[in-house]
């Protein structure tokens, strides 16, 4: 069996979730995957979600809510994240034009991480997770590296997304190593489907699971050479295929 539990990023479902949570849901949990990670409720608030996953079996591995939710109505997302039994909330971006010096990357980080000291007393793992423009060098480092460096790890953890890595320039494995236990979910993506692009998926499970620390794969698919139901369902297909759900 494997030993990392599979989810789906729901935002790779995004038009459905909106006209029907409870069916997308549904249908997730058909494919197989046993989690979802939310990226907004759709037609649903937050009891409804909950309710929805409860009937569809499925477990809220994580979700993502946007820095301005989080720095206007941070009590509410805890008390969603605690009905919705979310162990892992991350943030999913950052403008990129406010990444212009390491100095600036390090407010980002020291904000991020105490918005991630308020997660923690109730639980909640809280991560940031990267995009393409996190890997490029403002004043000598990695924005990356000035804003995880302006936190502690208890507080602010790396959600790795392995296909923005590889498109920032870095390898995906070794980025994973690079940042170890601070990685508790680990966003799998491909340039469509997975194993369709030009990610090493097998030096990252490598990778990943020599850490010890990951919680959840999950999967997420922007880019679609089929329905994006189907294409989710293929991308699962293609982790049981390499043993990994």
């Amino acid at each position: 069996m494997p030993s990392i539990p599979v989810a789906l990023q729901l935002w790779s479902l995004r038009d459905r979730v909106k006209i029907d949570f409870a069916a997308t849901a549904a249908a997730v949990a058909k494919i197989g995957y046993t989690g979802v990670e939310t990226a907004g409720f759709g037609n649903l608030d937050a009891p409804g979600v909950a309710a929805a996953l409860q009937a569809a079996g499925l477990t809220c591995a994580g979700m993502h809510l946007g820095i301005g939710a989080l720095r206007t109505d941070l009590n509410r997302c805890i008390s969603d994240a605690l009905l919705l039994g979310a162990r892992h909330v991350a943030c999913p971006s950052w403008p990129r034009d406010q990444y212009h010096c390491g100095a600036a990357c390090t407010r980002i980080g020291e904000e991020l991480g105490t918005i991630g000291a308020a997660f923690r007393a109730h639980g909640i793992q809280f991560a940031f997770h990267n995009h393409s423009a996190e890997l490029a060098v403002v004043d000598g480092r990695r924005v990356f590296d000035w804003m995880l460096d302006a936190a502690a790890p208890r507080d602010l953890g790396c959600q790795a997304d392995v296909y923005w890595a590889q498109v920032g320039g870095k390898d995906p494995a070794a980025f994973i190593r690079e940042q170890g236990r601070r990685i508790r979910t680990l966003h799998l993506k491909d340039e469509a489907e997975l194993g369709g692009g030009p990610v090493d998926f097998p030096a990252v499970f490598a990778a990943a699971e020599s850490t010890g620390a990951i919680e959840w794969y999950i999967v997420e698919v922007e880019r679609y050479n089929f329905d994006p139901l189907e294409s989710v369902r293929r991308s699962f297909e293609q982790l049981r295929a390499w043993g990994r759900a």
